[in-house]
């Protein structure tokens, strides 16, 4: 299949669920349960969205959502901040290590949590002296934003481990 490339108001989005959209062409193909993903999540976060089937097969790229029309750009960006969505940690409650395993037991915005890691060095880093970024055995992510934020008690947890 070619590859197609949404400019401006080519396609219409429809909003299957939290991460899937439908797409209209405006020369009347329709596409269903299409995910939105960044191809260059970190630096590209407005330009180049791929559209997956549910094979994980490209069927579009949106080159700019910018030049989407208003409400198809919030679509996407509602799917895109859905996919990408990384739960912030706002509290350390406590923390273990068993068998080569530290357990930390944290309160994030997305409700309590137990994370798992077994290798701190490679799980756990500080970046830019004040952002901790977790990602747990199960490839998960996690995030402090800013430790100075946290209490005391979350932080003295934290400083054992950075």
């Amino acid at each position: 299949m070619e590859r197609i490339y949404i400019d401006n108001d080519m396609a219409r989005f429809t909003r299957r669920d939290l991460t899937l959209v439908d797409m209209d062409l405006y020369d009347g193909r329709h596409f269903e349960r299409l995910e939105p993903r960044r191809l260059f999540p970190i630096t590209g976060t407005q330009k180049y969205i791929t559209l997956l089937d549910e094979e994980g097969e490209e069927v579009a790229v949106i080159r700019d959502l910018t030049t989407l029309p208003a409400e198809d750009r919030r679509i996407i960006e509602e799917c895109l901040d859905e996919y990408y969505h990384i739960p912030k940690i706002i509290k350390i409650k406590s923390c273990e290590e068993r068998f080569g395993v530290t357990k930390f037991y944290c309160v994030t915005d997305r409700g309590e949590c137990t994370i798992e890691v077994n290798n701190i060095i490679h799980q756990i880093k500080l970046t830019h002296g004040i952002r901790v970024l977790f990602r747990d055995n199960d490839d998960n992510r996690y995030e402090v934003p800013d430790i100075r934020r946290l209490d005391s008690k979350s932080r003295s947890i934290l400083d054992d481990y950075l």
